[in-house]
């Protein structure tokens, strides 16, 4: 389902970068499926928004990222508010927003509802 909607999103409404995070089960399945898009779609691009900065290059490496960021100002964050800090300011930088979201409580339930009242066009997977 989330490759479909990927897939939607380059061909029907123009889409050709993407932000992911890199914490947590949904974000991993999100970059599988970017990498493979990728290969279909030469034209789009996709960036890994870090949280936190990695303590060594080999981190990075290891995980085989494509494109790394760290968002200015996040190193001024907290590391307990660095997760969600990082997701605001995707939400900022998105049209649309992807999600997995099954309860109204919770992180991911709150970044939602900021993203709906900022306008951003909300596809939930849940």
């Amino acid at each position: 389902m989330l490759y479909s909607v990927l897939i939607d999103l380059v061909e029907n409404k123009g889409v050709i970068l993407f932000y992911v995070g890199n914490h947590g089960n949904f974000d991993n399945l999100v970059i599988k499926n970017l990498k493979k898009l990728k290969s279909e779609y030469s034209h789009i691009d996709y960036i890994i928004v870090l949280a936190y900065i990695p303590k060594e290059i080999n981190e990075i490496r290891s995980k085989t990222y494509h494109n790394t960021v760290y968002p200015d100002g996040l190193e001024k964050v907290p590391q307990r508010y660095a997760i969600i800090s990082r997701n605001m300011w995707m939400i900022n930088k998105s049209d649309y927003v992807v999600t997995y979201v099954k309860h109204t409580i919770g992180n991911a339930y709150k970044l939602k509802s900021l993203a709906e009242r900022r306008g951003k066009k909300i596809i939930n997977l849940a």
